[in-house]
């Protein structure tokens, strides 16, 4: 029976009707737990009423629920109500393909994006050990900018209900009953109690009745590729048994002879997906993926015009010579690299500019500077949109689109595998890699402030987990890291930006101090991975990169290289200047520059200065400048009253301040000897909160504002731990651990036995109402920082806050507005009413665009009264396009 809008399965409440299906009737439904859209199937009679069957379909959607793909719809749930068996899943906004061809063929660009997509949701599946089974137009929803597969491994052929015998090996049976008419028919053809499936897109073996393989998949798959370029299914009849006929027996019309333009690498891959016999395919789906990519890339237009008759390595990255790369930047005409012999004595220099409606990130905590892989043959990067995410993206240098890596929001410093075919990154406060062939990212191990990372040839990643970090090796397949360099903290304050030598054994580090009164101790540092061999180099203030014989660093805004012995660990020589202009970002100690070893380099143009703390007006939209040259500014909270500013400022080791916004007089109110951080004010301005971390007394911590007095332990802590909110009645101090299975956000309060207990097991940055009952928070929990708001000791319910990204989520004094940054640091506001127990949330509008700004620091405060915001301002003068020099190294060797 139809479900109506309002009827509620357990949790879920049905909002509309969208469609119906050979499995059932799938509906638009409320998560009422989550306050999230979903969508719905309630599954057919035929499948509810056999016991096996249940079981088998509960089976197979636990495994398919682990399917975490951007481009594999999610399976939420599943669930039973008065006999009424039903799935949950993503609910998607869009079109499927199936009804994108009713309007007819699809251009190739097109059917490579989505193409592409596809496969790698395919080649994630098969890797699990789920097999899709029915892959078709009406399963692939088009939403914007993607692609998804839905349904995925629970339409597998059930088999007869009437069968003896096991159900994977009952024979399907076809009838004579007519097929849907018309030029391209696009409806399932689905026999109800026969069989659960689409008869156009199956696989020989399956219409045999063999078990069905990822290699089925792959059969399926190039009949929806062909359907794509031609608007016609490969294989047609008026019957069941005309299609199953027409599958086992006879091949397609050549997609050359109905499209004559078809390239003909597309027409092989097609044709290879639907060879009759499961051997002579394509035996996995991520081999079709990077031969669709390598199509999409230009490089089959130098193809012959015959394909093989098997896969060939085509798709295989090679190496590019130096006179290809050469050739690639020879000149430029609208932003295209045009091909033409060119000396190989003379130097070329060229723009790349980011990705349509993105902007590079080139500065900051958050940035993601382009790097050349090993092989020279691509860039990768990350960019961010006004209105998208910071993403991974990869660009060939012989291709003028760069294309970006899904689940890699928020990366930040990308590096490459030695054979060019995966990166590192950093993301949520661990290390990740991701593989370019396809597949999720994979989470390495914790990394809560990334500044850097290597991978060697023996696949070990060497890295530095946070700003004050000595670097850590771990296994690239993941496993625990081990630290293996020590801090001489007298002299550095951070070792970083590690860069492997091309034995694969020796690297390349940055040992740096925060404090820049001590930046003459900066240097860079030879060593190995095992910690037999560590040495000083040369001083340098810059991450080292080594090219063709040459260890490039920066001074000031000036590229410089050196002759270096990679296999001795020696220079020779004097440094002699590059390039002048590079962007050398003070706040990281990082220059935006790359290098191959055939003399192509690419940098980012700019100039830096100090730290601003700026106060931006809400009605008239202007900034003023509240104090200036504060190199290292972590944060800052404004004090109730609207009086002070407590401010966390790293000079080697990090101290709390107080500033008198009054008189712009700037107090120290800690004197280490270990890190003070992440201060809050009491309601009454007499106290400041704040986490002292390194020593035997880490904990959180309380010290008058005024300086009075000794400090005082509240909470011993030893593990790393921040503080982030003092309730408005003084009687709570909240604070977040992130440290294994005590992760989440913990309060202490300041009456009774002070005994801290926490409150919420996922999440970080909990601010309280002024009204005592709700927690904002963010937290990763859907694999993007998000903020959230919860009940807090008594209240229930659960919303999120942000739909785009989001952290720092802080509350205004009357409750009204809550207040967070979204991923590209923007402030956002949203307005907050409550309504019989529960909160109502506007949908976000930004407050303060920092674009351009080029903040180092993921902070804010606002003043009591709601009318000024405080953020750190760096003015920054960074080019948005990145430029690539072929033959640097004749500018070196001219007389």
């Amino acid at each position: 029976m139809p479900l109506t809008p309002g009827a509620k399965l357990g949790a879920y409440q049905i909002q509309s009707a969208l469609g119906a299906g050979g499995m059932g009737e799938v509906y638009r439904a409320l998560d009422t737990r989550l306050d999230r859209p979903v969508a719905i199937k309630v599954l057919a009679g035929h499948l509810s009423s056999s016991p096996e069957l249940r079981q088998r379909l509960e089976r197979e959607a636990r495994a398919v629920s682990a399917l975490n793909h951007p481009s594999i719809c999610q399976l939420y749930d599943v669930g039973s109500q008065d006999g009424t068996d039903f799935l949950v899943m993503e609910f998607l906004e869009g079109e499927t393909l199936a009804d994108r061809l009713r309007k007819g063929a699809l251009p190739l660009n097109e059917i490579l994006k989505i193409g592409i997509a596809v496969a790698d949701a395919l080649a994630f599946a098969h890797r699990q050990g789920i097999v899709h089974r029915d892959l078709k137009p009406g399963n692939i929803m088009l939403t914007r900018g993607a692609a998804k597969l839905m349904d995925f491994g629970l339409a597998k052929p059930l088999g007869l209900t009437a069968a003896s015998g096991p159900v994977a090996t009952s024979v399907p049976s076809f009838t004579a009953a007519p097929t849907v008419s018309g030029p391209t028919p696009l409806s399932p053809l689905t026999a109800a109690g026969s069989i659960v499936g689409t008869i156009q897109y199956m696989s020989p073996e399956q219409i045999e009745g063999r078990e069905a393989d990822a290699r089925s998949d792959i059969f399926a798959f190039g009949a929806v590729l062909y359907e794509m370029l031609t608007g016609n299914r490969p294989f047609q009849g008026k019957s069941q048994i005309t299609v199953a006929s027409s599958i086992l027996e006879r091949d397609p019309e050549p997609l050359s002879s109905l499209k004559p333009e078809t390239p003909p690498a597309f027409e092989h891959v097609v044709s290879v997906c639907l060879q009759k016999n499961p051997d002579e395919r394509f035996q996995t789906a991520g081999d079709v993926k990077l031969e669709l990519q390598w199509i999409a890339s230009g490089k089959s237009s130098a193809s012959a015009a015959t394909a093989p008759a098997a896969p060939a390595p085509s798709f295989r990255r090679e190496r590019l010579g130096w006179a290809a790369v050469l050739l690639a930047v020879a000149i430029v005409v609208g932003g295209m690299f045009l091909h033409r012999p060119v000396p190989a004595s003379r130097v070329y220099r060229t723009d790349l500019n980011p990705p349509p409606k993105t902007s590079f990130n080139l500065v900051g905590d958050a940035a993601g500077p382009p790097v050349l892989s090993p092989d020279g043959s691509s860039i990768a990067f990350t960019a961010s949109g006004a209105e998208s995410n910071s993403l991974v993206w990869v660009r060939p240098l012989n291709s003028t689109e760069a294309h970006s890596l899904p689940g890699t929001e928020g990366a930040t410093f990308p590096f490459w595998s030695p054979n060019s075919r995966a990166l590192g990154f950093f993301a949520s406060g661990k290390l990740k890699t991701i593989d370019l062939g396809g597949g999720a990212p994979q989470v390495i191990c914790d990394a809560p402030f990334g500044r850097g990372g290597a991978w060697s040839s023996d696949g070990v990643i060497v890295f530095s987990a946070d700003a004050n970090t000595p670097l850590s090796r771990v296994p690239a397949a993941g496993g625990a890291p081990v630290s293996f360099t020590t801090i001489d903290f007298s002299r550095h304050s951070s070792h970083r930006w590690p860069f492997f030598l091309p034995d694969g054994r020796h690297f390349l580090y940055l040992a740096m101090n925060h404090d820049t009164s001590k930046s003459a101790n900066d240097t860079i540092y030879y060593a190995t991975a095992d910690g037999r061999e560590n040495r000083p180099l040369l001083r340098a203030e810059s991450n080292p990169i080594y090219a063709a014989g040459y260890i490039l660093f920066a001074r000031n805004d000036q590229l410089m290289a050196q002759a270096f012995d990679p296999s001795k660990g020696t220079v020779s020589g004097e440094p002699r200047p590059v390039v002048n202009g590079v962007m050398n970002d003070f706040t990281t100690w990082h220059m935006d520059a790359s290098a191959s070893g055939d003399g192509l380099l690419l940098f980012a143009s700019g100039s830096g200065s100090e730290v601003q703390l700026v106060s931006y007006e809400r009605t008239s939209k202007q900034t003023t400048m509240i104090a200036d040259k504060m190199a290292n500014l972590y944060s800052a909270s404004i004090s109730p009253q609207g009086d002070r500013m407590a401010l966390d400022i790293d000079s080697g080791l990090a101290d709390i301040w107080v500033l008198d916004l009054g008189r712009g007089v700037r107090t120290r109110l800690t004197f280490g000897p270990v890190s003070n951080l992440s201060p809050v004010w009491s309601p009454d301005g007499k106290w400041i909160a704040y986490t002292a971390a390194g020593g035997p007394n880490s904990g959180i911590v309380r010290k008058r504002s005024d300086g009075t007095g000794a400090e005082e332990v509240l909470v011993p802590v030893q593990e790393p731990s921040l503080a982030s909110d003092w309730s408005r009645d003084g009687k709570y101090i909240f604070y977040s651990r992130v440290a294994g299975d005590q992760d989440g956000v913990w309060v202490v309060p300041l009456e009774g036995d002070r005994k801290p207990r926490r409150v919420l097991e996922r999440g970080a940055a909990a601010s309280l109402s002024p009204d005592g009952h709700w927690l904002a928070y963010e937290s990763t929990e859907s694999g993007l920082s998000e903020v959230y708001v919860a009940g807090f000791d008594g209240p229930q319910g659960k919303w999120q806050v942000s739909a785009h990204g989001g952290l720092g989520a802080q509350w205004s004094a009357d409750g009204k507005e809550l207040y967070f940054m979204d991923s590209t640091r923007n402030m956002m506001v949203v307005a907050v009413k409550s309504s019989a127990g529960a909160l109502q949330f506007s949908a976000p509008q930004l407050l303060v665009s920092t674009a351009g700004w080029s903040a180092p620091f993921e902070f804010y405060t606002v003043s009591p009264d709601g009318k000024r915001l405080f953020l750190p301002k760096a003015p920054l003068q960074v080019s948005q396009s990145v430029s690539v020099v072929s033959n640097f190294l004749a500018a070196l060797n001219s007389p």
